[in-house]
């Protein structure tokens, strides 16, 4: 299936009741503090539809950067109006918002249920509950469980539900973080962002860092973290749809991101060391050594197999004593998966 062809609306802070250890969406997002004027929404998705007209999939009016079930109750429902007339228009097919967990509730959802709002997505970040205080997200892993259970209990229960999960927060380790997704994958999303926690600039997480009392994770114990959970959310059959920030000029900026494991390619990263690991394997299980070998990947992943700067090929020759390595592309593979020639 395409994936859905997004127009963002973001709302930076909006509607949010804490500001988290971790979170300046100003910096992340490049918008300002303003509240967007319901009125501009209708230009801001005519200037997306332009942009690309063909080839897209289900078009999603999505409002992001904060907390939309938390905004001011006129002003929210005044969003969902002007989004609603696009859809009326036949210009969108449906919406999707992004809040908080403790903003779930039965009587919100009633509110939104006559608009067509398709996809609710779940800032969890965490389900431990030390992890949730020391990052000053103000809600407890029951209120996620009891969003969940809101959702999917609701007369209008057709919503297509997503988690977002931080890896690297203060307080937070592996073996956390792994309970945090098994309870994640226990409420039945169906899907999940990872997002590695990032020093941003003007945040109270920066100034953990400046005194030395936050460390980040470096970008290799990251991506093999999130490695994992990809995986682990994968034998479950829930659909992981990003890892790593969305890439912008304002985040590549240094004066941003302050420290953290971030890279504009973090799943590509991701992907590549899946990849490295399946090869790893298939060579160590063979009967060697070899010369020269041929490794059949989906044409997607050729670049995921080589890995940045054919770091993967690399690895491969010095740890597995190969002389030659050839790609080859195989539409009949899957993503994440590779076969090898020996010869």
């Amino acid at each position: 299936m395409q994936k859905p062809f997004i127009i963002p609306i973001f709302i930076p802070n909006a509607g949010c009741p804490h500001y988290c250890a971790f979170c300046n969406q100003r910096s992340i997002t490049g918008a300002d503090d303003q509240l967007i004027s319901p009125e501009k929404i209708g230009l801001i998705a005519n200037e997306f539809l332009d942009f690309k007209k063909e080839n897209r999939g289900a078009v999603q009016i999505a409002f992001y950067g904060g907390n939309f079930l938390g905004l001011q109750t006129v002003y929210m429902l005044s969003l969902l109006n002007e989004a609603e007339k696009l859809v009326k228009k036949g210009l969108v097919d449906s919406i999707r918002f992004s809040t908080r967990p403790d903003t779930i509730v039965k009587e919100k959802i009633d509110l939104i249920s006559r608009f067509s709002v398709s996809t609710i997505e779940v800032g969890v970040q965490s389900m431990n509950n030390q992890v949730l205080k020391k990052a000053g997200r103000g809600h407890t892993y029951k209120d996620t469980e009891r969003a969940f259970s809101v959702l999917k209990e609701h007369k209008d229960s057709s919503y297509t539900t997503g988690a977002q999960l931080m890896v690297g927060l203060p307080g937070d380790d592996e073996a956390k973080c792994l309970a945090s997704c098994r309870s994640i994958a226990n409420l039945s999303p169906d899907f999940v962002r990872i997002y590695p926690t990032l020093v941003i600039d003007g945040s109270l997480l920066a100034k953990w860092y400046k005194k030395g009392e936050y460390n980040p994770l470096s970008l290799d114990i990251a991506v093999t973290l999130v490695k994992k959970i990809y995986l682990f959310f994968t034998k479950r059959k829930v659909k992981v749809i990003r890892m790593g920030l969305q890439a912008s000029s304002d985040l590549e900026k240094d004066s941003t991101v302050l420290a953290g494991p971030y890279h504009p390619a973090f799943g590509h990263l991701v992907f590549s060391e899946i990849l490295l690991d399946h090869a790893e394997k298939i060579i160590n299980m063979s009967n060697g050594p070899h010369d020269d070998i041929l490794i059949k990947v989906h044409p997607k992943s050729v670049s995921r197999m080589r890995g940045l700067k054919n770091r993967n090929i690399e690895i491969l020759k010095q740890r597995c004593k190969i002389k030659t390595i050839k790609i080859i592309p195989d539409p009949g593979t899957k993503n994440d998966d590779c076969s090898i020639i020996f010869q």
